[in-house]
Parts: structure tokens; C-alpha cells; sequence
């Protein structure tokens, strides 16, 4: 795989990291997951393919050890606020030093500077903090934020991703390694860049909702139908616009013109009663085949079983039978192979990892004995 031979050492954290080593290790990096002491459960629901080592970073010696794993290994990824590295004497300045090969990246929200560089803050308050939300919502409604996606997971887990590969293809020509400064609210804001640069355009020059692409217009919005299923409308172009037309069993020439905004809400009201008259179903079969750009909404349970995701296997199913994306995008010669095992227990490869970083047996049952690491290899075996 791409990744084949990359060490990483990512330290447990919630979902923007997790997402991040997830992605290296569905690409063949080896990610060992650094996890606490004396935690039953692991919340990382994104660990498919990683191990798990258990240290008390409370004890000088657990932290000696990770410091081990650091300085031996290509990167490190680590979710924590500003400041906790270093107070741990694990800072990149530290590790560099020792490893100048190494690649720290350091995922937060507000990044390692700034007023708020030590705030607490949650996906919401990234993306406020971007300028992102307050063009989210439709016009008779407050603003809102589409789940936790736009800054955990895709300004924050893969924008960090692809720091860290632009940083391991700059160190393969210059043989050293680098920090990463991944902010949630930087990397939200650049996954928006065409809503900045297009602004000029006059695509968001009227109130939130009230725009193309936000709901404001009737052929770019969902529809209900007869079973209370949607349909979703994209017939932006004037050809697949009268396709569109053409699939409801409408006639243009009774119609306003498709660009005439102050005609939208009575279109939309139009379109609404014509859909409600149909299953989702009978609306696939008239929009499937044309470039109408009319396809159902299909909630998570049904996706992988829709004919074209099937073909293109773009779902996987793990050991426990778990249905998942699978990694994108497909690469042609190296392409992702992710694990279908289930994800580690807490501490699973405490063991292994450290014999393979170089600590002997007669070592790692000291530390086991005094509390710095925890092995639960009976558990694995359960």
C-alpha cells in the first residue's frame, strides 16, 4: 500500500485524530494508538486497523516509554491542547532533536497560536469560528451545523491526513521532518475557499437560504415523497433542468423561468406536490438513466445496497458484520486494504509493540508489574 513502512504513533484522542490515523492506517502506515492506564473502553469507534499500547504517562517511566516509541517512529499525531506535550517533556522541539526525521502533527482546534491556542471548543465552535456557519440553515430557520463533519472530520482528521503525506513526500527529498499545525477552524475555512472566492459571482449575494446552492432555489433541495421518503434535485444546468421538468410530467411553458428567483416559491411548492404523489422508488425508476440529476436520499442502512454502490463495493463489512465507507479514493497500483478485524482492546499490543521498538522481555514485565503499562493479552483472546 502507499503508506507501507510508516510508523505512527497517535495518541488516543477524540474523533478528529482517530479519523486521521485511521486514514494512514487504511493506507498501510502501522498506527499504534497510545492509550491510558486503567480504561476499560476504548471511544475510538475509528480504529480499524491500528493497534493499542496502554501507558500511565502519569509515571515518569510511561512517559519514557512513549518517548521511545516517538523517537523511533515517522510520526506522531497528537490531539491535545496547547502546552500538554510539552509539560510531558514531549514536545516536537524535544523529539525533533533526537529524530529529526520525525513528523509532528499537532491536531487542534484554534491551532498552536492565537487568543484561543488553550480554549476548549467542539466542532460547532470551529465551525462558527470559520465563518462556515453563519451560511448554514435555510432562511426561516437558525443557523445549524450539518452533524460534527465540516471541522472534525474534514477540516480537522483529513486535513491533518494530508499535512502529514505532503510531509512525508517532502522529507523523502530532504530528509527531515517537519511540525504540522492542523487548527479545525483553518481547515473548515479552506474546505470553504470556494464560497470565499465565488462570492463575486453573485451566488451568495442574497440572505442565508435564499441562494442556488442553499435550499433557495427549487431544483437544488430535497423533496418528500409518497411513502416519506426524499429526492434529491441538483438540475442546475438548463439541459438537465429540463430533463428534470420533463420526469415530473411537467410542461415548461406553464412554468415561470427557471432563473426567476421571485418566482422560486411558487416553483418549489410545485415541485413539492409533484413528488408527494410518488414513492421514492417510482421516482428512481423515471430518473435513473438521465441527467436529471434527481437521485434518492438513502439513509446509512441503505446505502451499500444501492445497485451502483454495490458494484463498486464502496461499502465494507467487518468481521462483526459492521458496514463502513471504504477508504477513498481508490488508487489504481497501491490501493487501500483496510482491516475487517475488529478494532483492538485497550492495551491489546502492549506487548508486541514493545518488543518491536527494541525493549526486552524480562523489561516490559518490570513495567507491567510496576503499573507503567498494561498488556491485555487474555483479553484478546476472549
Amino acid at each position: 500500500m502507499a503508506l507501507a513502512g510508516v510508523r505512527v504513533i497517535e495518541l488516543a484522542g477524540l474523533a478528529p485524530a482517530p479519523f486521521c490515523g485511521m486514514i494512514l492506517a487504511d493506507f498501510g502506515a502501522k498506527v499504534i494508538r497510545v492509550d491510558r492506564t486503567k480504561v476499560a473502553v476504548s471511544v475510538d469507534t475509528q480504529a480499524r486497523g491500528k493497534q493499542s499500547v496502554s501507558l500511565n504517562l502519569k509515571s515518569p517511566e510511561g512517559v519514557a516509554v512513549l518517548k521511545t516509541l516517538c523517537i523511533q517512529s515517522d510520526v506522531v499525531l497528537e490531539p491535545f491542547r496547547k502546552g500538554v506535550m510539552e509539560k510531558l517533556g514531549l514536545g516536537p522541539e524535544e523529539l525533533l532533536r533526537e529524530n529529526p526525521r520525525l513528523i509532528y502533527a499537532r491536531l487542534t482546534g484554534y491551532g498552536q497560536s492565537g487568543s484561543y491556542a488553550r480554549a476548549a471548543g467542539h466542532d460547532i465552535n470551529y465551525l462558527a469560528m470559520s465563518g462556515l456557519l453563519s451560511m448554514l440553515g435555510r432562511s426561516s430557520e437558525k443557523l445549524y451545523a450539518p452533524l460534527n463533519l465540516l471541522a472534525d472530520f474534514a477540516g480537522g482528521g483529513l486535513t491533518c491526513a494530508l499535512g502529514i503525506v505532503l510531509a512525508l513526500l517532502e522529507r523523502s527529498r530532504s530528509g527531515q521532518g517537519q511540525i504540522i499545525d492542523a487548527s479545525m477552524v483553518e481547515g473548515a475555512a479552506y474546505l470553504g475557499s470556494f464560497v470565499w472566492k465565488s462570492r463575486s459571482t453573485g451566488l451568495w449575494n442574497r440572505p442565508r437560504g435564499q441562494n442556488l446552492l442553499d435550499s433557495g432555489a427549487p431544483f437544488y433541495d430535497t423533496y418528500r415523497t409518497a411513502d416519506g421518503k426524499y429526492m434529491a434535485v441538483g438540475a442546475i444546468e438548463p439541459q438537465f433542468y429540463d430533463q428534470l421538468i420533463h420526469g415530473l410530467g411537467l410542461k415548461a411553458a406553464d412554468l415561470p423561468n427557471q432563473m426567476s428567483i421571485s418566482d422560486w416559491p411558487e416553483l418549489k411548492r410545485t415541485f413539492t406536490q409533484v413528488f408527494a404523489k410518488k414513492t421514492q422508488a417510482e421516482w428512481s425508476d423515471i430518473f435513473d438513466g438521465t441527467d436529471a440529476c434527481v437521485t434518492p436520499v438513502l439513509p446509512l442502512d441503505e446505502a451499500g445496497l444501492h445497485p451502483h454502490n454495490l458494484q463498486r463495493r464502496s461499502f465494507l463489512s467487518n468481521a462483526q458484520g459492521e458496514v463502513s465507507p471504504k477508504p477513498a479514493p481508490v488508487l489504481s497500483r497501491t490501493p487501500a486494504q483496510p482491516s475487517m478485524s475488529r478494532d483492538p482492546f485497550i492495551g491489546e499490543h502492549t506487548h508486541s509493540v514493545l518488543e518491536e521498538y527494541g525493549f526486552e522481555p524480562a523489561k516490559i514485565e518490570q513495567l507491567v508489574s510496576a503499573g507503567v503499562v498494561e498488556c491485555n493479552k487474555a483479553k484478546a483472546r476472549l
